[in-house]
């Protein structure tokens, strides 16, 4: 069996991407079965079949490698439809930096017929819109309009109760759930607290999570521990999630920069806590091929 992919990277998030209409069966009618509304649409859930073939394309050392794999189909209220796998084959409504690689690798191959209008993308979060802002061969920078977080009362402050101690989070929705803790210093095991936070009791769906500290009012620097894929360089949601926390919390400017492992974003929210957030970052296109699978 061989998976046809794209593969791009974002800040270091890396995914791979693949037409529906090019994959093998079963693969094919599973997929289609999906994206025509008839398949498992929640987060967390997806057919067999699908989740297997995103937990060997998405292995570091028995496949290609990424932190996760999208299908991506036609839409008629966007230019494409795309569908997130996590690394362990479970779903995510949204990825920040993955939507970004999607607009990249959408526009690399020439399906949207006017870029200075900008890319739509229909996510499991709703139609993304994302407007271009430079390209350098296979290399795009796009701004995303990440849309505006959502926060319970109270949930600015919310107690977790771990191992190690009660520590105050918050807890928000900026598309998909992430749980962001403001810290001193980001030199400690931020990984271990990050997945036990990932599957606490308080999230049974699980949570994304990311540890900040403000170095100035328009800048954050930030660690990601995602739901599905465990430690990543960056993220494009997560980075939304520390930077709207930070800024709430009086900790940073409307208007900053967040650093990541691998680099530096810029988040900007209008009229906050009203408006929407806007993330820019790059996303590039690094390879194509085709990965042979066993067929079970």
């Amino acid at each position: 069996m061989r998976i046809p992919f794209y593969k791009a990277q974002a800040v270091g998030n890396d995914f791979l991407f693949t037409w529906v209409d090019t994959l093998p069966e079963p693969l094919k009618t599973k997929a289609e079965a999906e994206f025509l509304g008839t398949g498992v649409q929640k987060p967390g859930d997806s057919p067999d079949d699908l989740a297997k073939a995103a937990r060997d394309l998405c292995h570091r050392n028995l496949g290609v490698g990424a932190d996760g794999w999208y299908l991506m189909h036609p839409a008629r209220e966007a230019d494409v439809e795309i569908h997130l796998f996590n690394s362990d084959g479970s779903r995510a409504e949204l990825s920040g930096n993955g939507t970004r690689c999607a607009a990249a690798v959408l526009t690399w191959e020439g399906r949207v017929m006017a870029p200075e209008g900008g890319v739509r993308v229909k996510t499991g979060s709703g139609v993304k819109r994302l407007t271009r802002a430079g390209r350098t061969d296979n290399g795009f920078l796009f701004e995303m309009e990440m849309g505006t977080p959502h926060l319970e009362p109270g949930a600015l402050h919310t107690r977790l109760p771990l191992a190690s101690g009660a520590r105050e989070a918050a807890v928000l929705n900026v598309g998909n759930p992430q749980c962001a803790l403001a810290v001193p210093s980001l030199d400690f095991d931020w990984r271990s607290l990050g997945a036990e936070i990932e599957g606490h009791s308080m999230f049974p769906a699980r949570t994304n999570v990311s540890f900040f500290r403000a170095t100035g009012p328009g800048r954050i620097e930030a660690r990601f521990y995602e739901r599905g894929a465990g430690p990543t360089l960056s993220s494009g949601t997560g980075s939304t999630g520390a930077a709207a926390a930070a800024i709430l919390l009086g900790m940073a400017e409307p208007e900053l920069e967040v650093i990541t492992e691998a680099g530096p974003m810029k988040l900007r929210w209008e009229s906050a806590p009203e408006g929407a957030i806007y993330l820019e970052g790059p996303a590039e296109v690094v390879a194509r091929g085709e990965f042979f699978r066993k067929e079970n």
